[in-house]
């Protein structure tokens, strides 16, 4: 693991005098198991530790100084703002050591923009600080980051995978002696093995297709942060000032076959830390907008697998760091948590049943609210899968999410694709084993035994929900809410109560009562 001895570098980012600043200013020191960080008033350098594991080098400084470089120009796509540069720790004739001096460079970091942490997302989560819009900002900050993203064929795809899983497998290995289960882990190498043969092909398909990009690699709560100007230092200028948004840092440098993957297994990261931190309904709202926004519901069959992963590289890398941590009870509370990563990754393998659920309604219903609030306790991992009408419709119109589509999106013809796609969407997410929440009016008895035939045809328990409330309600609701997909006004409402509904066989919920009580209703009929 560590193959040199960087205490006089250590020990000279760790003096105030290297920075030229009070000696009575503490530097304040971050240590995982690959870098050391030292926080100094508005800047932060990152020091990579002299280790080589399976998956990493950092034996050489020339290795370290190559890495440096690269995390700062990955890193570049998302938080530019973020990323200064790298300096050298250099050794002058008198041989006494200096931060950027002359003389031979004998180890590099990377000079950071510090930021408030306590707007770093795990910090947001764990005082309650992760909403909806929050959750769907986050979401389109990703589907905008993998559009971007440059496609390779070079890695990813089922030896992609397969190499994560070998890398696990033999970092579990070198966890401390007791820490882990040997039978449960070699439970879960066999279990992860036997799900790469059942979608490898689909994981070569979606790599030819394009859906393997230079990623983030490494993303979870602790590497997002919300972020607006100004940042540390920068005085604050009102005409400049920007609306915070989530950014995306300290993604992988040191490896492109851990940041070289699918899109899909760089979100499945995000999703079981979320879940894992008991925020399942977060997941859920993730999830969704990101399959709203980007539409990749065909690499659902390799999202338990993927999930699995991930939940397993948070289990071998707390059994690497919990031998440096010095603190007993700190090392033990590690050591549990490595192995609640392992118990997540083995659940993964055996999700509960799909289903399908329908929620119908005029518009203003709230139908959209209980399939969004529903979804999570349908299924493992994010939760089900909502299928939108509206979003749909607007795919199909080739329109952003919130723009208003034109009147040509609104004729029979059009509405007849949009529950076309409906269904198709929602057979391969019931193939692929994850259950599935069709949001839509469903205003005719047709359309409604078309998604029960459709549940029928998959052998997968059906349950239809038919949310109401007074019109003067939905109306309100109508003219009050935003960002919202649906381009229904108070006039639609109007018409749509003229409707032939026909026979309504479904649970009917009274969604004219507060939200919290709605929702209660929705879920009791449920079963859940």
């Amino acid at each position: 693991m560590i193959v040199e001895d960087q205490t006089p570098t250590v020990d000279l980012l760790s003096r105030p005098d290297t920075y030229g600043i009070d000696p009575a200013t503490p530097v304040e020191r971050l240590d995982t198991h690959i870098s050391i960080l030292f926080k100094v008033g508005c800047r932060v350098f990152k020091l990579k530790r002299a280790v080589r594991f399976s998956y990493l080098d950092f034996s050489t400084a020339a290795r370290r100084e190559a890495a440096c470089r690269e995390e700062v120009r990955a890193n570049g796509r998302t938080a530019p703002d973020l990323y200064i540069g790298v300096l050298p720790v250099t050794r002058g004739a008198d041989g006494a050591l200096a931060l950027g001096g002359t003389g031979e460079a004998v180890d590099w970091v990377v000079e950071m923009v510090r930021f408030d942490g306590s707007n770093l997302f795990d910090r947001l989560a764990a005082r309650g600080g992760l909403g909806r819009r929050l959750m769907e900002d986050l979401a389109a900050e990703i589907a905008d980051f993998h559009a971007a993203a440059e496609p390779t064929e070079a890695h990813g795809g089922r030896s992609g995978i397969g190499f994560v899983i070998d890398s696990n497998a033999q970092c579990f290995t070198e966890a401390p002696a007791g820490m882990f289960d040997p039978a449960a882990v070699e439970r879960l190498n066999r279990r992860s093995r036997d799900a790469l043969d059942r979608v490898g092909d689909l994981l070569d398909a979606r790599r030819a297709a394009g859906r393997v990009r230079h990623c983030h690699g490494d993303l979870h709560l602790r590497n997002i942060c919300l972020m607006g100007s100004p940042v540390c230092d920068e005085p604050a200028d009102p005409e400049h000032s920007e609306t915070p948004r989530p950014v995306l840092f300290d993604g992988i440098e040191f490896n492109p076959a851990i940041s070289h993957i699918d899109a899909l297994y760089d979100l499945a990261f995000l999703l079981m830390d979320l879940e894992h931190r008991g925020l399942r309904r977060q997941a859920g709202i993730l999830f969704n907008r990101y399959m709203d926004l980007t539409g990749d519901t065909g690499g659902l069959a390799a999202l338990p697998l993927f999930l699995s992963v991930r939940a397993a590289v948070r289990a071998q890398v707390a059994g690497v760091t919990a031998p440096l941590i010095d603190h007993p009870g700190d090392r033990r509370a590690q050591e549990r948590e490595g192995r609640g990563y392992l118990a997540r990754a083995l659940a993964y393998f055996d999700p509960p049943a799909p289903r399908l659920l329908a929620v119908g309604g005029l518009s203003g219903s709230g139908k959209s609210r209980m399939a969004r609030e529903a979804a999570p306790f349908l299924h493992d991992g994010p939760g089900a899968l909502v299928l939108r009408t509206d979003v749909l419709r607007k795919r199909l119109a080739g329109v952003g999410m919130f723009e208003t589509a034109p009147a040509e999106a609104y004729t029979p013809e059009m509405s007849r694709r949009t529950y076309d796609l409906l269904h198709a969407e929602a057979e391969a997410a019931l193939t692929a084993g994850r259950s599935v929440v069709a949001d839509g009016i469903f205003a005719s008895p047709d359309e409604r035994r078309a998604v029960e035939a459709l549940a029928g045809r998959h052998g997968v328990r059906f349950d239809g929900l038919w949310l109401a409330a007074t019109p003067e309600v939905q109306a309100e609701r109508i003219a009050t809410r935003a960002r919202n997909p649906s381009d229904a006004t108070p006039d639609v409402l109007r018409r749509q109560m003229t409707y032939d509904l026909g026979e309504i066989t479904w649970t009917r919920i009274d969604s004219g009562r507060p939200r919290d009580r709605t929702l209660a209703d929705g879920l009791a009929a449920l079963g859940l």
